[in-house]
């Protein structure tokens, strides 16, 4: 895209400095949405490698540069097809490169070509127009998101309207399609039957189908050498609500650490001034080019050696400036996280936390004391809720005083009332199906809301297998593997490529890769967990992790005080257990 769509990128000349440059410069405009796609990916320095000379918001006012072109990277909206035939008009650029981050719908290209149309110059200067199926955000080479936010509201909100959790399912397919059309392969979807996970599977597998059948399309045109070389991944779909307590614990490892104490975003910490010392390999290198031997003299023998020293010592200097800036960042980052783990007791909620969760026990008395002693108000409430969810009956007496500590420390209890609600509802619920059919339940949002938690109804401890490996990843290995297991056996299975008449066809396994998507937020507790699968497994597995959003504890745990609040269930009171499901 920055090299202008061409078949072939151009070479890069040298400029003297080592630093290759673009022949052609150009002006690259976004829209905020695709800002967030490429922030995670390019520097500022990588945009001007490519001869990006100035990025700019499609939203603001900008300055005619008649003699470069511009490569426009928006999504495809009414806002920003009206914004570009306008620039087009206006001659703001030499030629219009646009690039949109997903399909363009065909009312807005015929609305994008007529505006245009109405100005003949306007017209001459539209380069190109290209669908680029970018729209997810690349954290890392194994972890991506949607960008989606508050979409566990949105899907477990009982008064939300069909057509709104349609039009977010669909938002979730296409971020899907456009992370099978990078990757270059159509994978084999699992999921767990009911819920937004098969809403999402059955929606992305007939798109998918649909996309096939034109020839040549996005899936053909892939490098053979990508096609021979990456067997078909299969596509895990899980709903958050599958492994609900892990949205909410506290974690004692670094990612997680750091993305929920310091508030990582894009990849991008605020923190304190670095530290402005050189340490010990900056000092070598004044040693060797005789910054430490001021008023020695040498006579003409050592002149090649030095010289030699002063050449190595100069091409180290940029790699010795980035490892210095690397180690001050993780040394203040370091810094920052014990003064917050000393000031919030973050090692006795992980301590706690891991007791109920693996091992299925709790001491009331630090139980109640963190309670009611340090940390935030969203730690007490997280700790309450993985409390809640690790018990299929806790005893009412020390349930009264979880409750009645939450009090005394001013916490909202509307996410806590929630997730027992909840709870109390799902299990009337699969008290009920066994009379009832649980099609009878029309309106699906209503069906989601009775159906949500049914993994915690066993005890989330009966999840967690030995070496604290999450459900997910014991799920997510299972369905590589491909054998018999009751835990995935009624898993429903899409095959784009396979005929749509019969299943004798699909593949169920063994699968090399996997893609692993959890439908109303994820985080980097069970990123760590899937690395660890990756690294631990043999032969080899590659799995790739994403989400409509990453989401700290706290974060999550403002969703779900949200919910609670829309069911009218905040404040401190405790509220009546919920009358029979209808």
């Amino acid at each position: 895209m920055l090299h202008l769509n061409l078949q072939q990128q151009p070479q890069l000349r040298d400029s003297g400095d080592g630093q290759g440059e673009e022949e052609a410069y150009k002006i690259l405009v976004m829209d905020s949405h695709c800002v967030s796609i490429l922030s995670p990916v390019l520097r500022v320095n990588d945009l001007r490698r490519h001869g990006v000379t100035l990025h700019l918001g499609i939203d603001r006012p900008r300055q005619a540069v008649p003699d470069a072109p511009a490569v426009y990277l928006v999504r495809p909206t009414l806002a920003n097809a009206d914004r570009i035939a306008a620039d087009a008009a206006a001659g703001l650029y030499a030629s219009f490169h646009l690039n949109f981050s997903t399909s363009l719908p065909r009312p807005l290209l015929e609305r994008l070509a007529a505006a245009c149309a109405a100005s003949p110059a306007a017209v001459q200067r539209v380069a190109r127009v290209a669908d680029q199926y970018l729209d997810f955000v690349c954290l890392e080479e194994g972890l991506f998101s949607l960008a989606q936010p508050r979409a566990y509201v949105a899907l477990n909100d009982p008064a939300a309207a069909d057509a709104d959790i349609t039009a977010l399912i669909d938002a979730v397919v296409m971020g899907l399609f456009c992370v099978a059309a990078t990757l270059g392969v159509v994978p084999v979807i699992r999921c767990a039957r009911g819920g937004p996970a098969e809403m999402v599977a059955a929606t992305l597998d007939a798109r998918l189908r649909d996309h096939l059948l034109a020839k040549p399309n996005l899936f053909t045109e892939a490098s053979s050498a990508s096609i021979s070389s990456f067997q078909r991944p299969v596509l895990c779909l899980f709903d958050r609500n599958f492994e609900l307590s892990v949205g909410v614990q506290h974690d004692w490892s670094y990612r997680p650490l750091v993305h929920d104490v310091l508030g990582l975003k894009l990849n991008k910490l605020k923190l304190p001034a670095e530290l402005a010392k050189y340490k010990q390999d900056v000092d070598e290198v004044n040693q060797r080019t005789g910054g430490g031997n001021a008023g020695v003299e040498f006579d003409g023998t050592d002149l090649i050696g030095n010289t030699k020293h002063l050449m190595n010592a100069v091409n180290s200097l940029p790699e010795l400036t980035e490892r210095k800036k690397m180690i001050d960042k993780h040394t203040n980052i370091a810094t920052s996280l014990l003064g917050h783990i000393k000031e919030r007791s973050l090692d006795g909620y992980c301590d706690c936390e891991n007791d109920m969760l693996v091992n299925g026990t709790v001491d009331r008395n630090t139980l109640l004391s963190l309670l009611r002693g340090k940390g935030t108000k969203e730690d007490k409430l997280r700790l309450a809720v993985t409390y809640l969810l690790s018990f299929e009956t806790p005893p009412s007496s020390e349930l009264e005083q979880v409750e009645a500590a939450l009090r005394e420390s001013e916490v909202d209890m509307s996410a806590f009332q929630y997730v027992k609600r909840i709870k109390a509802l799902n299990t009337q619920f699969s008290a009920a199906s066994g009379t009832a059919t649980k099609s009878n339940i029309v309106d699906w949002a209503e069906k989601l809301y009775g159906q949500s938690l049914s993994a915690m109804t066993a005890g989330v401890k009966n999840l967690l297998s030995d070496g604290r490996q999450l459900a997910l990843t014991r799920t997510v290995d299972t369905l590589m593997d491909g054998k018999p297991n009751p835990e995935v056996d009624d898993y429903l299975l899409f095959d784009p490529r396979a005929p749509r008449s019969g299943t004798g066809g699909q593949f169920k396994g063994p699968f090399r890769e996997a893609i692993v998507f959890m439908i109303g937020g994820g985080n980097y507790i069970e990123y760590r967990s899937l690395m660890e699968l990756e690294h631990r497994s043999q032969p080899s597995k590659h799995v790739i992790y994403g989400a409509t959003e990453i989401l700290s504890g706290a974060e999550f745990i403002h969703q779900l005080a949200e919910l609670g609040q829309k069911a009218g269930l905040g404040g401190g009171s405790s509220n009546p257990p919920p009358g029979p499901v209808q």
